[in-house]
């Protein structure tokens, strides 16, 4: 199951560089840079649950326990790539990396952090892997 979860993982950030992709070239440029951020967010954030739902009865969680313990795997890599990335390679300062945080500032990218981290579990409960009584 790590194994398949990381594979998705990888699928997971292929679609998120897609995602940032259009944004800068389509979305930003048509709709400014705040709409263009908050429709790439939700964009993302349903690509997420759409390729998890896909990919949820090949990564196999036996439990809701073991999908929530993938979403939180998946969300512990994209904070890392993210900052790692973000600040050690791309050599951006943690101020601007940490713009996207601002829920005050009407930044939204927390969902796709949530979504990353619950879409197993309710991908999973969606598609029936866990019986109708399993606990989280």
């Amino acid at each position: 199951m790590a194994i398949r979860s990381l594979v998705i993982w990888c699928a997971l950030l292929a679609v998120a560089v897609a995602n940032g992709g259009f944004r800068e070239a389509v979305l930003i440029p048509r709709v400014g840079n705040q709409a263009g951020h908050a429709v790439s967010t939700m964009l993302l954030c349903a690509g997420i649950f759409v390729l998890t739902y896909f990919a949820v009865p090949w990564i196999r969680p036996a439990t809701p326990r073991q999908a929530v313990a993938v979403g939180l795997a998946w969300l512990v890599l994209t904070l890392a790539f993210e900052f790692g990335f973000g600040h050690y390679l791309r050599r951006r300062p943690w101020q601007e990396l940490l713009v996207d945080y601002n829920v005050l500032k009407g930044r939204i990218w927390v969902l796709v952090l949530l979504t990353t981290a619950l879409a197993p579990l309710v991908t999973g409960r969606v598609r029936g892997l866990f019986g109708p009584h399993s606990a989280p």
